[in-house]
Order: structure tokens, then sequence, then C-alpha cells
């Protein structure tokens, strides 16, 4: 819109612009002047100029008209149908906006005066711009294209012209006529300017819009289609490689070019040599043979290559690897390429900067062992570091075109007769003629190796031998290079121009050898023969392919030229030379980078100082030589105690301790040495320089170890010759191990720097500056180095640095922690670590010329997609030594050493590899032994790993058909072994293999071919090799899936290895196994079972509890039973008893089936118990259901023996009754008001009439004492005639009366028991017999408590108690007639005190005691009904107060106890006997009272009861402790009258009697009603029942608060009294266990469940604490049984008929203790602490000597002891 106004009508502008403007005058004034006058009627015509036009605005100039005059300007502009006008004051530019770009438009303008006068118009035409396209965008690039995108501008758009420009110049010009175009056929790696206009339909073209843009060199697109961009910035690392992802154990082929370098490096992982074929499989292929209907047109595309654009050649992906990967993958590339015999880039091209590296140090870690013939006869031979190795090397470069393929050429050149290999790629391999994009340039080299063999060899000597990919005219560098390195080069062509300034470079050392082909059609023999003059070349320096030959006779020529070459000539040179080389031509070298260079001069500067190995391992690192075998030699006799002769087993022992100490302040005097220093500073260093460090180290440690080793070597194999040289063999495998130096030795020393560190005090600055070395060596393993568990030379594992080692790992993986466990095992050199290898792409590390020693961890990270099939973040991989090792087999402990190693492993995997040969039968079977052992024990200590067996060098396709009978072989030959290691461990239950673990002939076995395809050192791995091993890879995988139990944590694995090694350090490992995680399961379970158990006993005391309510109740009003037939009545209940308790049984076997199934919590680990479990289940039922019957039983008896009474009691209330309404109708008929006296005289009198004429018959009385006789000749019938005897000889009445005594009759006896109670300390008999005294005491107690009638299940229930003890105390040896004395004296004093309450009882029911308890009360009835009182508040209350309140109190009463059991139970000291008894010794430990003690050792059960009293006191101190639970109860009695007085208020109630009789009847199930109190209330009630009811609600309301006050006020003392279910005998129950104590040292059973068949006690004491003292000096025994049950001591006591047996044999007299050897060195602390605390003080009351306590004991501090208190109780 142009400024100014518009005078068109037809827009919405128009009409604003009339609104706005009403007066034209305004126009034409300027502020405060009059209009102009007219001088005249011409107006001038405006002369118009352009100044500017836009896209959509145009700029015009009007001169100056030279007049005052005022004019209006009317600008009119069109351009076909559109247009528009404005009207605006004179001016000098005019501005038109709005207009559309690149259009024509004509513009009028006229002048009009103040009268209208107008002047001519003047036209002008412009045209607008066209808009050109807005910001462009490159949306893709590649290496040969752009493709580029725009927004569209505004206008009438027809194309666009798009320009590409590079350095000024036009490249290309198209026309598009859509926003986007590909600008392609363009050169990579350029920046090109480009250009883009738009074109509009009047071919009118805008102003281009610029950008640059940069096209991807080859380098960047095949990255990009490879996928491996970021890895060009980042590179790859080798634990990137290790991970195991879902692509590494699927068989999913490549799908895009992104797919096709992972594919080739997990095949070259696994050293498979199909590695190079790797290409897309597209859809279009699977189509190609399709049986579709054939037409014409199918074959006219036959000669179109297929897929090629999908198609990457392989040397570009090996190019593009080697790109993208740190040094540490390149070498692990190049060592795995030279297995597979592929060549290895020796120069590796980088297109994008047109440098080249030579890789050196990606070939330092490949060794290669070859047989030159000069050592073929005395079968020697060279192994070298490849890079190090004076080796002539023979080039072959490609000048311009050739039409020979001189890679398959060398492939024939290399390989002999027998074993074509494709050790260069070419153009007939697999993508092989795909066009290279990045990998020209690329120098490859290989190595021919002589087998020493002259008919197999093809050179007699090593050949190295180069390739150069490309043209060498481009690559003029590397052609240098190889000229100055090599023996001669051979140049390849097809055309040779006579000016090649190249070939005549007369700098060149090598020879120049030409090759051409005369086959081809563009050689020319006269250029060859120029330039052969030139070069002064010989004939026998021209190789020619003539038309006639064919590839076998050419390569035969060029092996000869070959051979005559390096015959003749002495330059060799070695690859780290080469460097030098390399430098001056401008070449890089991968070593040069900082980080490499820093680790190499770290570790030069500690293998520079080897002069001698075994001296510089004493000087250097002296910690973990001769120091470490004698600290683990004595470690291993602390748990054997081999060697202790006569002496006293704790003092050997701390002897022993002594000397370990000694040992390590040895250690820990010694400086640091340099080496260490280094070493130690060298791996602080950043991540990238220490792994440098590492690999410099270990490289030149086994250069170092080769050297010496090789002599050594020699010497062994004669000696092995004869089997007699047995010394000498020891002496030379002490030399090897002496001379072996690794990697391995400096982390030993370290761990050992560290252990003894330990030793120091914590704050002493050498162990506060060690403390980081075990976070030091977790990284590592995060890095992809692997820990060694087990130390090979000292066959030890020091534990400490393990666990420390692994607790930093699990702190920095942390939350992700899980691992599964992958182990091998077999025969030494049978290709253990090279399966691990091949299946892993690891390498263990060891040291040089020898096999592993010990066992190695590493750590292998498990990638997010696999996590949910493992459910685990990591793997660990173990390799072990070979068993059988001929090196140890000379040892004399060499089965030993084997059987640790295997059981260690086998224990910490979750599958066991074991790798076996099927050669040597016998030497399987000893394989088989070890390993089956180590099967056995897992399973006996809960662990439940998979096995595989592997078979190599089994090639045939028909293996598995053919093995059959070998498979049946060696399930037979398990099956023997198993039954042999059975025998050994006392398992003699295991038949089978299978019954150890599950195993099947058919999947448990895999047959795996050879691993050379050929004979070495030529021979590339065979492919069936790497092929076997991954389709064994994937079913561990899957095994490893579908493990029942989880994956250990880090800390769990830990635990493991701990226990495992403690328990392998002893003799026998089943006996021995002590482990936390173990205890820890156990523990759990125990608490499970715990709950479980006491929610049965609190649901069967409820149901109890409601049935004699039930009882109580029937055959009164309250009674909701139909029958009136109490035995009826009690079968009923005894029926319904068996349900409820059917129905806990199998919930609690249910309970204990899915706690089982559960994968959490290990479980697995304690399967063995389940049975047990289930066997406690069944006896706890068996329990309660005679416990149940009892209690129905007596409480039907005796109510049946009250109903008579109730009934006679209720006749008489009904007389008296009578009587007293016929005294009240006799007083009412007088009409006489009567005083209160008068009335009283006249009850009195009617009330003695009454009763002289009543008669009162009593209770019936039982002779309690002639029921206990019955009760107890029965229980002795089946015991003898003696026992019959003495009941005849003594009156039952007589016995009880005096303190029990254990009397000995006869001299002998007398004389034994003597000397048996001053050996033991004390009388055991009698020990037992107090405690079972006691134990009935208790129980009559309680039933007197309870004031009820005299029942026979009392007695029959007290000589059970006794018939328990004396079965569970069977180790005290007793005769018939001390049971017979003690059933007497204790059922005499039960049968006096039952008599006693009986007499109470009865006298408490007497009905004449009764009525007259009650005559006040029917005397005040009385008075009330004659004088016509209200009774109703009075009757409420007394209801209320006589009859509900004692039942609500009662109530209360029995639901108290499970309460306060349940909040006992919370108290994690109570959830399991260990629990208790971990609380109870802490407890005394820090009440620091040796009385304490003496009470915990003398009195076990009166102390734990006094204890729980105690903490049952604690925990309810005060009483609002427990009102919590009574206000409960009390509120649901409250709630339940309230109820039933509700329910009888609607009911039909005739009169108040039934009213009453429904509220009884509705709370009947849960309150006792007194049916005296009932009978005594219904007598002569005239109140009124509505009333009545009204009333009773409120009483109700009254009592509940008056029971409330009550309930707060009562001591917790007074409460316990009156429970039911008392809580103290409840937990006691719990805590106590089965009662059983250590035949040695009294320590109580810890183990879980009444029904469990083994005893065990987490911790063993000194036998002295139980009052055992040496015969001949009165001292207390120091001996722990936990020590002396793997000594070759002896004992003599009761049970072995005072014989000395030997402990080892203690099974043999207690078959059903289990006594296992103490969880570690330290774990008997807390006894010992407590032995030479209070040493004197037992000593003065067991009337003994004081023991010798041994000097370590002394150093025990209270902290050491409660520590070792956790450790044995497995608290965290």
């Amino acid at each position: 819109m142009a400024e100014g106004e518009s005078t068109m009508d037809k827009s919405e502008e128009d009409e604003e612009f009339y609104d706005t403007v009403d007066d034209f005058s305004k126009l034409y004034c300027e502020e405060g002047k009059p209009p102009a006058t007219l001088q005249s009627d011409y107006v001038p015509p405006p002369e118009v100029t352009v100044l500017h036009v836009g896209s959509d605005t145009v700029s015009l100039g009007l001169a100056p008209t030279g007049s005052s005059v005022k004019y209006k300007l009317h600008v009119d502009y069109t351009c076909g149908a559109h247009g528009d006008s404005v009207i605006m004051e004179e001016r000098s530019t005019v501005d038109v906006e709005g207009l559309i770009p690149g259009t024509d438009y004509t513009v009028n303008i006229k002048r009009t005066a103040e009268n209208g006068t107008e002047s001519k118009a003047e036209s002008v035409l412009v045209s607008t711009e066209p808009i050109p396209p807005a910001t462009i965008t490159v949306c893709n690039r590649s290496s040969e294209s752009l493709c580029l995108q725009w927004d569209t501008p505004a206008g009438e758009v027809e194309s666009f012209i798009v320009t590409c420009c590079s350095d000024g110049e036009t490249v290309q010009e198209l026309a598009t006529e859509s926003n986007s175009v590909t600008v392609s056929s363009l050169r990579p790696g350029v920046c090109y300017s480009i250009q883009v206009s738009t074109q509009l339909k009047n071919r009118r073209i805008s102003q281009p819009t610029e950008a640059s843009a940069k096209t991807k060199t080859h380098l960047e697109s095949l990255l990009e289609d490879l996928g491996l961009e970021q890895l060009y910035r980042e590179k790859l690392s080798f634990s990137n490689i290790l991970e195991i992802n879902e692509m590494t154990i699927t068989d999913e082929p490549s799908k895009s070019k992104s797919d096709l370098p992972w594919y080739f490096l997990k095949k070259l992982m696994m050293a498979n040599v199909t590695a190079r074929n790797v290409k897309c499989t597209s859809v279009t292929e699977s189509t190609y043979d399709s049986a579709s209907e054939i037409v014409e047109s199918d074959f006219d595309n036959l000669l179109d290559s297929q897929n090629s654009v999908d198609m990457v050649n392989p040397l570009d992906i090996i190019t593009a690897l080697f790109l993208c990967s740190d040094g540490f993958v390149q070498q692990e590339m190049a060592l795995k390429m030279s297995m597979c015999q592929f060549a290895v880039p020796l120069l590796l091209p980088n297109c994008d900067t047109k440098q080249c590296t030579l890789m050196l140090w990606a070939m330092r870690d490949i060794v290669k062992k070859y047989r030159p013939q000069s050592l073929s006869e005395s079968k020697g031979f060279t192994e070298e570091r490849i890079v190090l190795s004076e080796i002539p090397m023979i080039s072959f470069v490609r000048l311009g075109e050739c039409s020979l393929s001189k890679s398959e050429i060398l492939n024939k050149f290399l390989s002999n007769s027998q074993q074509y290999h494709d050790t260069f790629v070419h153009q007939d391999m697999e993508c092989g003629d795909s066009p290279r994009r990045i990998s020209n340039g690329l120098t490859e080299i290989t190595w021919y190796l002589p087998c020493g063999s002259k008919n197999l060899d093809v050179f007699s000597q090593p050949v190295a031998v180069a390739n150069l990919r490309g043209d060498i005219a481009s690559f003029e560098t590397q052609y240098s290079f190889l000229c100055q390195t090599s023996l001669a080069v051979f140049v390849f062509f097809d055309n040779l121009e006579s000016e090649c300034s190249l070939l005549t470079n007369q700098n060149h050392k090598a020879q120049i050898f030409l090759v051409g082909n005369q086959q081809s059609n563009s050689f020319s023999l006269d250029d060859l023969k120029i330039l052969a003059t030139k070069l002064g070349l010989s004939k026998s320096n021209i190789i020619l392919k003539t038309k006639k030959m064919n590839d076998a006779d050419f390569v035969t020529i060029l092996r000869k030229k070959v051979s005559n070459v390096v015959e003749n000539s002495q330059m060799k040179m070695s690859i780290e030379r080469m460097a030098d080389i390399a430098h001056e031509l401008g070449i890089l070298v991968d070593e040069d980078s900082p980080e490499c260079q820093v680790g190499k001069q770290n570790a030069d500067a500690i293998t520079a100082e080897i002069q001698h190995i075994l001296e510089y391992k004493e000087e250097q690192l002296p910690r973990h030589c001769q120091i470490w075998k004698e600290l683990t030699s004595l470690e291993k006799e602390e748990f054997r105690l081999r060697k202790v002769g006569s002496e006293n087993i704790e003092k050997y022992k701390s002897d022993l301790q002594e000397q370990r100490k000694k040992l390590r302040q040895q250690q820990s005097s010694y400086e640091m040495s340099t080496a260490m220093a280094c070493f130690i500073n060298a791996i602080s260093s950043p991540g990238i320089e220490r792994c440098y460090f590492l690999k410099w180290m270990r490289m030149n440690l086994d250069n170092v170890s080769r050297l010496k080793l090789s002599g050594l070597r020699e010497q062994y194999k004669e000696k092995c010759k004869n089997s007699e040289n047995k010394e000498e063999i020891k002496e030379i495998d002490r030399q090897l191990s002496n001379s072996s130096l690794g990697t391995e030795h400096f982390f030993r020393e370290m761990g050992q720097i560290y252990e003894a560190s330990l030793s120091l005090h914590e704050t002493d600055p050498s162990r506060q500056q060690l403390q980081h070395l075990p976070k030091l060596c977790a990284e590592l393993l995060l890095d992809g180095f692997p820990l060694e568990l087990v130390d090979g030379d000292a066959s030890n594992i020091p534990l400490r640095w393990v666990s420390d080692v692994l607790s930093q790992l699990n702190d920095m993986v942390s939350p992700k922690r899980k691992i599964l466990v992958v182990t091998v095992l077999g025969v030494q050199s049978t290709g253990k670590s090279t399966l691990l290898n091949t299946m892993f792409g690891v390498q263990f590390a060891v040291s040089s010329g020898r096999c592993t020693r010990g066992a190695f961890m590493l750590l292998i990270k498990i990638n997010e997609d696999v996590k949910k099939v493992l459910n685990c973040d990591f793997m660990v991989i173990i390799d072990t030594e070979g068993l059988k090792s001929p090196e140890l087999a000379q040892l004399d402990n060499s089965f030993e050493h084997d059987n640790e190693l295997a059981t260690l492993v086998v224990g910490l995997s979750d599958i066991t590899i074991i790798n076996i040969a099927m050669e040597n039968s016998t030497e399987m079977k000893d394989i088989l032994q070890i390993v089956v052992h180590a099967f056995l024990r897992m399973k006996e200590v809960g662990k439940k790993p998979k096995c595989q067996f592997v078979h190599q060098n089994v090639s045939d396709v028909s293996a598995h058909e053919k093995n059959l009978r070998d498979r049946k072989l060696l399930l037979q030959q398990l099956n023997e072994m198993t039954q042999a290691a059975a025998k050994m461990e006392k398992k003699e239950d295991n038949k089978s293999f299978t019954d150890v673990m599950e195993y099947s002939p058919d999947t448990g076995n895999w047959y795996i071919p050879g691993l050379w395809n050929g004979n070495p050192p030529m021979a590339p791995v065979n492919a069936g090799y790497s092929e076997a091993v991954y389709e064994l890879k994937k079913n561990i995988v899957q095994l490893l899936g579908s493990c029942e139990s989880s994956a250990n944590n880090i800390l769990e694995f830990k635990e493991w290895m701990t226990s495992l090694w403690n328990a392998v350090k002893h003799e026998n490992f089943i006996f021995s196994f002590r482990n936390s995680l173990v205890a820890d399961a156990y523990m759990r379970l125990c608490t499970e079972f715990n709950k479980w158990e006491w929610k049965f006993r609190k649901d069967m005391y409820s149901w109890v509890t409601n049935a004699e309510t039930k009882i109580s109740n029937f055959g009164t009003v309250a009674a909701k039973s139909h029958t009136s037939d109490m035995g009826q009545f009690l079968t009923q209940m005894k029926s319904e008893a068996v349900t409820e308790l059917s129905k806990w049984e199998t919930k609690l076997l249910d309970n204990l089936t899915q706690y089982f199934k559960q994968t959490e919590g290990h479980v697995y680990l304690v399967e063995g118990y389940k049975e047990e479990f289930s066997n406690s289940a069944k006896n706890l039922r068996r329990e309660m259901e005679n416990s149940v019957v009892n209690q129905l039983t007596a409480a039907a008896d005796i109510k049946q023996g009250k109903r008579e009474l109730d009934r006679i009691k209720e006749n008489h209330t009904n007389e008296i009754e009578k009587a007293v309404c016929a005294l009240i109708d006799e007083c009412q008929k007088k009409n006489v008001q009567m005083t209160d006296d008068e009335l009283d005289k006249k009850f009195d009198k009617m009330w003695n009439e009454i009763l002289k004429k009543m008669t009162f018959s009593q209770l019936k009385t039982t002779d309690v004492f002639t029921r206990a006789d019955h009760c107890l000749r029965t229980n002795l019938k089946h015991k003898g005639s003696r026992a019959n005897q003495m009941l005849s000889q003594k009156r039952l009445q007589d016995c009880g009366v005096e303190p029990f005594k254990n009397a000995v009759e006869g001299f002998l006896k007398k004389a034994k028991h003597k000397a048996i109670t001053w050996w033991h300390g004390q009388d055991h008999v009698q020990q037992m017999a107090d405690s079972i005294i006691a134990a009935c005491t208790q129980f009559v107690t309680e039933k007197m408590e309870r004031k009820t009638n005299y029942h026979d299940t009392y007695i029959q229930e007290i000589l059970l108690i006794i018939d328990e003890s004396l079965q569970q105390n069977q180790n005290i040896k007793i005769d018939i007639e001390f049971e017979v004395s003690l059933k007497q004296h204790i059922c005499g004093f039960a049968a006096r005190h039952f008599e006693k309450m009986q007499k109470d009882f009865i006298q408490e029911n007497d009905p004449h005691r009764c009525l007259s308890l009650n005559k006040d009360k029917f005397r005040t009835d009385f008075k009330d009904v004659f004088h016509e009182r209200d009774q109703c508040q009075k009757k409420a209350e007394e209801f209320t107060d006589q009859c509900l309140k004692p039942a609500v109190e009662d109530f209360v009463h029995r639901s108290l106890g499970p309460n306060i059991v349940d909040e006992m139970l919370k108290c994690e000291e109570f959830s399991t006997r260990m629990s208790f008894q971990y609380s109870l010794l802490k407890d005394l430990l820090s009440k620091n009272n040796h009385e304490d003690y003496l009470r915990y050792s003398s009195s076990y059960e009166s102390y734990i009861k006094e204890r729980i009293m105690q903490q049952i006191e604690k925990c309810f101190s005060s009483s609002s402790a427990t009102f919590e639970f009574e206000d409960r109860h009390l509120q649901s009695s409250i709630s339940s009258i309230n109820d039933a007085i509700k329910k009888a208020k609607t009911g039909n109630g005739v009169n108040l009697k039934k009213f009453v009789e429904d509220i009884c009847k509705e709370l009947g199930d849960k309150l006792v009603i007194s049916q005296n109190a009932l009978g005594a209330f219904m007598i002569l009630n005239k109140a009124d029942q509505e009333q009545f009811a009204h009333w009773l609600t409120v009483s109700v309301n009254d009592m509940k608060e008056t029971l409330r006050e009550k309930f707060k006020k009562k001591t917790f003392a007074e409460k316990l009294k009156h429970l039911r279910m008392k809580p103290q005998n409840e937990l006691f129950t719990r805590v106590i266990g089965c009662g059983k104590q250590c035949p040695f040292c009294a320590m109580p059973c810890d183990a879980g469940g009444k029904a469990h068949s083994q005893h065990f006690a987490s911790l063993h004491r000194p036998e002295g604490l139980g009052r055992y003292r040496w015969m001949s000096t009165n001292k207390l025994v120091i001996d722990i049984c936990s020590s002396s049950v793997v000594s070759d001591t002896k004992f003599c006591c009761d049970a072995t008929n005072n014989k000395w047996h030997p402990y080892k044999g203690y099974r043999e007299i207690y078959p059903d203790w289990d006594i296992r050897p103490d969880v570690s060195l330290q774990a008997s602390d807390y006894w010992k602490y407590v032995m030479k605390t209070y040493n004197a003080d037992f000593a003065k009351v067991y009337g003994a000597k004081p023991a010798d306590i041994p000097l370590m004991w002394k150093k025990i501090t209270e902290k050491q002891a409660e520590a070792s208190l956790k450790e044995s109780f497995s608290i965290k």
C-alpha cells in the first residue's frame, strides 16, 4: 500500500479512509495558515523517475514544481486485474507498497489543484524483483552428492536454478521445479559454493541465495554407512567388545551395512576364519530362487550385478575398524587375525588425512612359534614376539592396472599343496570384488613360518610377506617404505611407461623384480625391455606369466625367486626397527602416542633392572615369595592340625598364630622396593596410560622369562622321560616356578603389601597410605584385566586382599552388581584358556611358556538387552590351572591341590565346563573323580551348579551319534566316581551322578573339533572349532538364563569364596563348610517357619479357648449346642479340632513348598532342610493334637462332674425361692407395715427351717494318689519287672517329700560315679533331674493357678515331659532305678498338690457354702419384693457385677497372653534360636559379670527363663504397655454385650428370665457366665424388662470404665499371674528348641524346627567352661571341640564306655551332632576372651585349678570378642 489514502470505494481500506478523513480543507491547510488561492488553471504534470524497485515496493522521485501552490498527488498503480490508488500531499518521493513480487506494474501520477484542476498524468512502467529462495538447508551429504532443500518464496514460481561452484568455477548448473535437489557426481571432501535463484513464470530470475557445503570424504561416507562415525571420534574400547549383547548370542544375519562391522568383530573375536565373509542379506536375494512362473523379462537383468550397492569390501571394514578402535582393540584384532592366518595391517591408511600409520603396537602381542629346518633334528622350536623377530621381508606391489590378481597369487604362493588358505582378501572372495573405498594404500603383512618338515614347508626359514593395496603411483610413501625395509619388491604390472620415475629411484635398498602378465592385451615387451635396461635389471629380475603358463607353474617360479633372494641376502629387519624408517618418511607410528610412551617408560624402568629373575624376585618382591608360602603352610596347618602331636591343641594353635604374626611383622618390616613403588605409581596413573603400562609390563616380562624358561623346559622334557628322576624334576619345577615372572607376581606382592599393612594399627600412616590399593585393582577388573583368585605357586587365596578388591568393585558398580559365573576345569594343556578366549573374546594373563597356574577371574559386562534374559549385570569368567598337571604330579600333595582348586571353582560357578579328553581313560578317571567330588561337596552344602562336558578334537559330523556308547561309558564312570566320592565323604546315599546334580548325557555333552585346520604354525583356526564353541556359548547363556536360583551379587560371591576356601583348607570339606550366605538363608527359613508356627499355635490357642468356653457353658442357658449328651458334644469338638489341625498342617506344608519355590534369598542353599522342616510341621501338629485333645477331655470331664452339683444348686435355689415367696405372701396378708428387723427375723427363721429340710451332697472326690499311681504304672509297664518291683516297694504318698537326690547303689558304681562327677566337675545326672523337676513343678503351679478340678491327663502330661527330657538327654547314661525314682518323686509331689487343688475346688463348689454366700442377697431381695421397691437398676447392676464383670475379666485374661507374645516377637532377639543366642551372649559380654556366665554355664535353662522374664518385664515395664491390648479386648466384650442386649430386646422374650437367657445364649461362645451367680440373680427378680434393659446398658458402660481403671492400676506382675497363656513359656519353647547341648562344651543346639535330624551350635567354647579338667593336673581344659574334631586327639566319656575315642570319629558316638570347625580362625575369640578373663573365677567355683591360657588368647580384646560373635552368628 502506498503512503496516503486510497480513493477506491470497493475495499475495506476505502471505507476506513472515508470514515477517517471528513474535511478536505484539513488536507490542504498547513497548521495555522489559510488555504492557498489558485493563481491559474494550469497544473504542471509531474516529472517521475524510478528511484528503487524491491520485491513488493517501488520508490518514485518527483521533480519540484518551483511554485508555492500546494497540490495533491493522485497515484494509480495497476497490473492486470490487480491495482489500487492513493491520494497524498505533494512530496518529492512516493513509495508504493504491498506489490506482488516479480510483477510488471504501470504507475500513473497526476497533480490536482485546490480548485479541482488536474494535470496531465505521467506514467511509468516498473517491475518488482522476484524473491530469492529462503535459507538453503543441506539435508544429506555423501562423498559424491549433496542433497539441498529450501522454502518456496512468494510469487508465481516456475522453477529454481541451482548452481554448484568450486574454487570460483561452475561445476554444475541445473533447474528444478521442486524446492529440493540432489547435486551428484561431486568430488569427495570438497567444499562447494551453492547458489539457488528463483525463476518466475514471466522468466524473471531472482538474485541467488548462497550457501556452502562440503561433501563427505570417502572415509566419512563409509563410516556413516557402517554406523561408526561416533566411534571414529571416541574409539572402540576392549570392554565394549567383551560386552555380551544380543548380537553375540543370536544368529540373526546382518540386515544393514551398520551390522557388518559388529558381525565381523563377533566372528573375529571367536577366531572364526569366516569373519571376512560378511554381507547384508536383503529381501530381494531370497526371491531369486523362488519357483514363480518364468517370463522372458526375468532374463533381461541376468548381467546386472546383484545388490552391489549393499556390499562392502572386507578390507574397508577392517580398515574402518582399525581406524575406529583404541590401541588395545587394534592389538586384539591383529592377534586374532594372525590366529586366523589373515594378513594384518602393517601400514594403515587414512584417506582423509593422506597419512598412514605403522601398526607396530597393534602387532606387539603376536607371538609365533615355528621350527626352522635347522632345528628339525632336535625337535626344538623358536618362540618369538613377531615385531622383535629379525625376519626378511618380501613386498608385493602393483603399478598401474594389472590383470593378475596379486592377492590371489600370494595366497597360492603361501599355501602348500595340501593346505590352501585365503591369507589376503582377493576379488574372487565374498564381497572381494566390491570397490575399495578407504583401503587403497593399506599395506598388509603376513609371515610364512616353517614347521621343520621338508615335504610340507614352502620355505625353509621364516619370511615376512607385505602386500600394498592400490597403485604405487598413488601411494609413493608406502612404496618408499617397502623399498627401504624389504629384501625385495615384486612389482606387478600389465603395461609399463619407459619413463617410470618411481622405479628408477636410486635410494631404494630392495631388489626390484618386475612381474608381468603376457596374457594381458596391454602388455608391451618393448616397454619392458627399455625400462629393465634403464633400471639395470637382469633377466632373473623379470618374471613373466606367459600365455602357456598356468597359476601353479607361475607360483612355483615366484617361490624360487623369493627363496633365492632370501638365501643369498643377509638383510633382515624387525618391525620394531622399521619405526625409524617410518619416522624418516613422515609415516606415523601408533606407539608414538604419549600414553603409550609413558606406559613404556614406566614398564622399562621396572624391567630393565632384571638380570637374574630369582634374585630380582627375592630383592624386589620379597613378601610373596618364601614368606607367603610359609604363611600359607601355617594357615593350612592351623586348620588341619596334622602336626599337633601330643601338644595341647589350643596352645599349638596359639603358637601357630604367633608365628603367623611374626611373619606378617617381617613382611611389614620390608621397605617398599623400587620396583613395587614404580609399579603402584604406574597403575595409579589415568586409565589409558595404566592399561598401556600393564600391557608393556606383560610383554616385557614375557620376553625376559622366555629366554630363561626355554632352557629349563628342555631339561624338564628330558627328565620327564624317566619317572625315577622325581627329585630332579621337583627341583626343575621349582626353578621353572621361580624363573617365571609375570604381572601376576607384582599383583601378588601388592596383595601381600596390603595384607601385611592390615596387621599394623589402624592409625598407622603406612597402613593408611595403602588403603587405596584394592580400589586400583577393582578398576582394573572393570577395564577387562583379570584378577588372580588363587595364587598358583602358593596354592592359596590372599583372602583379605581379594575380598577387599571385590568389596571395592561392589561399591563401584552398585546397584548393578549381580553376577553369574562360568568356570572351566580340565586336564592341563587341553585348551581350556583357548576355549574361554574363543568363547568370550577374553585373554587371560599367563606367564610366558607356562600354563595357567591357580585361578584367574575376569569380569564381562552384560548389555541391557541380555540382562532381561540372564537377570544379571556381569558375567564372571574363571580360568583355572590344569588338573593332573605333570609339574605338580611330582609333588606329594598334587591330588589335594587339584581337589582344593576344583572344589573352590565349582562352588563359585553357576556353570562349570568340564574339558575332557576321551583318549586317556586313566587320566579321565582321575579328572572325573576330582570333579565329581567337587560336585558332591556342593550338593551337600546346598549349591547346585550346572555342568557341561566338552570333548575336544572330535570333528566328525556324526560325533554325537557315534559317541553314544562313549556317553554311556562316561555316565557309568561318573556313577562309579560318585559312589567313591560319597564313600569318602560319608554320604553314601548318593548312588549315581544324577543324585548329585541334574545331568543328561544327551544335552550335557559337546563335541568340538580340533583347534587348528592343518599343521601349525601356518594352520588357521578351524572354522568348525569356532562354530562349535559359539554353539556352546549360546547354550551356556541359555542355561544361565534358565537357572532356578537368583544370581549372586558381588558381595555374596565374596562370601562364597571365603567360606569355600576356609572349608577347603580343612581335610574334610563337607564337614568343615560354613557359609554366611547359607547361614543367612537358614536363618530366614527359621524365621519364616517360626512365624508360621506361632500363627498355628496362636490360632489353636484361640480355638481351644473358645471350645473350653462352649464346654463350660454346656448344659446352661448360655449353651448353643442342641445336644444334651456331653460325650457326643466332646466327640463333635474333637472332630472340629482335628479338622482345624489338618487345615493348619496343610497350610504349613504349603507355605514351606511355596517358600522353596522362590528364587530370591538363596533358598536353594537350604533345600536340604526342607524335609526336616516338613517333619517339624507334622510333629507340631501331633504335639498340638495331643495337647488340644487333653485340654478338651479334661474340660469336659470336669464340667460333667460339676453338672450334678449345678443341678443340686439349682434345686436348692428354687426351694429357697418358693419359701421366700411363701413368706412374702404370709407377711403381706397381715396387712401390717413390718420393720426391717421384723422382716430379718422372719427371713432367718424361714432360712434355718428350709436348710434343715435340705440334703447337701458334695462332688465325688478322686483318690489322686491312686489315680497318679495307676498312670505311673501304665507309663512304666514296658520297662520290665525291676520297675514294677520298685513301684511296689514304695508308696506314692511317701514320694516327693524330700528333695530328689541321685542315689547310686553299690561300691563300684559309687566309685565310678564319683570319678565321673569329678572329671566333669558336676553330676550331670543330678543336673538333668533338677532340670526335669523344675519343668514339672512349673507345670503343676500353672494348673494350680487355674483353680480347677483334678484330671488324670495332668499326671499323663507330667510323665510325657519327663519322657521327652530323658529322650533328649540320651548322652547321659541312666538306669531304670533312676528313672523310676525320678518319676515317683515328681508324681508324688504333683499328686500332693493336685489333691489340695481338688480339695479347694470341691470346697469352692460346696452347695451349702454357695447357698450361705447368697443368704444376704436373698434377704435383700425378699425385703425389696415385700416393700414393692423398683428393682430394675439394682438388678441390672447385680447382673453386671456378679455375672458379666467376672466373665469379661476372664475373657481379657485369656486373650492377653498371645498379644504379649506377638509384641515380644517383634524383637529381633526372639525371631530365631540363633538370634536369641547371639543377643544373650552379647548381653553377657556387656554385663562383664562372671556370675552371669557361671549361671549361663551351670543352669542354662533357668538362666534363659530368667532372661526371657527380664526382657518381657523390660518391654512391659509400665502397666500402660499392656493396657492397649486389654482395652481392645474390653471394647470387644462390651460391644458383644451391647449387641446381645439389642438382639434380646427385639426377640420375643415373654419375661425378664427369657430376656436374660437370650443375652447369655448370645454371649455363650465368648464369655463364661457363672451359673451360681446367674441362679442367685434370677431369684425374686420382679424387675420390668424394658427398664431392666435400659439400666443394664448403663451398668455395662459403668463396668467398662471401672475395668479400664482397674487394668490401668494393676501391675504387670499381677496381670501375668492371671494369664491363661504364659508368654514366658511360649518364648522359652521357641528359643530352647530341641534343648540339646553339645556333648563336649554344652553349648545349646541352634537348629530350627524340633524335628531336625542334626544338632549344631553356631559357636563352641572351651570345654573347661563346661567343667572339664585334666585328670593329671586338675586344671581346666582349654580345648574347643570345634578345633578338636579336626585334630588327631581323643576323648573319653560315658558314651565311649570311658574308653579313648578319636575326636575325628565323634559322629560314631554322637551321630546326631554336627560339630563343624569354626567359620574362621577368629570365630571362637568370644569364648577365649571369656575364658581368659574369668579363668580364676570358673576354676574356684568348679573346684579346679585355673587353665593355662595361651599367649594369643591373652591379647584378645572385648571388641575382637564381639566381632567374633557377629562372625559366628553371621550378623552383618
